[in-house]
């Protein structure tokens, strides 16, 4: 039998129509292939979750803190001195660091104004900011006060922390005190912390505490608040003790008694920041000396207390009250 009447496999088709079939088949594929999008579109791609509601604000690292008030920094009550010129004193002196207070609880309760009255763009003094770091200087915010702080009389610690929030932002600052003659009740303190600590969370910032030193040390209500603040997670940079120096008339040894109250401070700040050894705590204080009269720091006492600072490493010195001769300034001044 001759190959092209060879039996053929079973199954198989005559060649003609198998080419045919082939061609056939090629069509339908190039058909489908061209009806295929050039890109998968959503409904084809593999599913997508749907987007994660955006993240509460990262903790900001402790690593990274902004510079804060060093040296000599002058304190500025700028209702009562609204005349004060922060970029000339800053030519005139050298201070670079100046503190502004205060921003006290407004009308509202909740809302923050400079002595309880004017609005942020009102206030002469904190109105030279921006003129102050032109010239390499800076200032921080003082909360507080003998008129009160904020969290005394706003009970939501979500609106304290928006008024805080506005009173940074509006001056761009990097650091703020909260000066407090007292700490006020535990509600009020975990309020303040919790609204301080929402604010640190979104932004470098440094946090100070400014209180009233006494012949002991602070008093046991305000360490405790320190203790409950740092608990509830703030990053308290420095704890500004209000230092009331004795007249001049006073017993002998009244810079020797100031020393002996700072250490007894130190030694609570210790203890309620959780600090491995009491030299830790140096850095976290300073100084304010309180005048009532400007004879009350004389030029020898500014050189103990200067040389008091230097040897210790504390942050900063500041004066608040009578001013002295302008040669103790000077000295403080360094």
């Amino acid at each position: 039998m001759s190959a092209s009447r060879r039996r053929r496999p079973a199954g198989t088709l005559p060649r003609p129509l198998a080419f045919l079939a082939a061609g056939a088949l090629a069509a339908t594929t190039g058909a489908a292939i061209s009806l295929l999008p050039a890109r998968p579109t959503p409904s084809q791609a593999s599913p997508v979750p749907p987007p994660s509601p955006a993240p509460s604000p990262s903790p900001v690292e402790p690593s990274e803190p902004p510079p804060g008030p060093s040296g000599f920094v002058t304190f500025v009550d700028t209702s009562a001195d609204p005349g004060f010129d922060l970029p000339g004193d800053a030519r005139r002196t050298g201070v670079r660091w100046y503190a502004l207070g205060h921003l006290g609880a407004a009308p509202d309760g909740c809302g923050l104004r400079w002595a309880g009255r004017l609005a942020f763009g009102h206030d002469p003094v904190a109105n030279q900011v921006g003129r102050l770091r032109a010239g390499g200087g800076d200032a921080g915010l003082v909360f507080g006060g003998p008129g009160g702080e904020a969290a005394a009389t706003c009970s939501r610690a979500g609106a304290l922390a928006a008024a805080y929030r506005r009173a940074i932002g509006a001056f761009d600052a990097r650091y703020v005190d909260f000066d407090l003659p007292r700490p006020g009740d535990r509600a009020t303190v975990l309020r303040r912390a919790r609204a301080i600590r929402a604010v640190q969370r979104e932004r470098h910032l440094r946090v100070g505490f400014t209180l009233p030193l006494r012949s002991g040390g602070l008093a046991a209500g305000d360490a405790t608040m320190l203790r409950l603040t740092r608990e509830a997670g703030v990053d308290v940079a420095t704890v500004n003790l209000l230092a009331r120096i004795e007249p001049q008339d006073a017993p002998e040894g009244r810079m020797r008694r100031l020393a002996a109250a700072l250490r007894a401070a130190r030694a609570q700040i210790t203890r309620a920041y959780g600090l491995a050894s009491p030299d830790e705590a140096w850095p976290r204080m300073a100084v304010t000396s309180v005048l009532a009269d400007p004879s009350d720091l004389s030029v020898t006492d500014a050189r103990k207390l200067a040389a008091f600072t230097g040897k210790y490493g504390l942050a900063w010195l500041s004066l608040r009250g009578a001013a002295p001769d302008p040669q103790v300034s000077r000295v403080l001044h360094g």
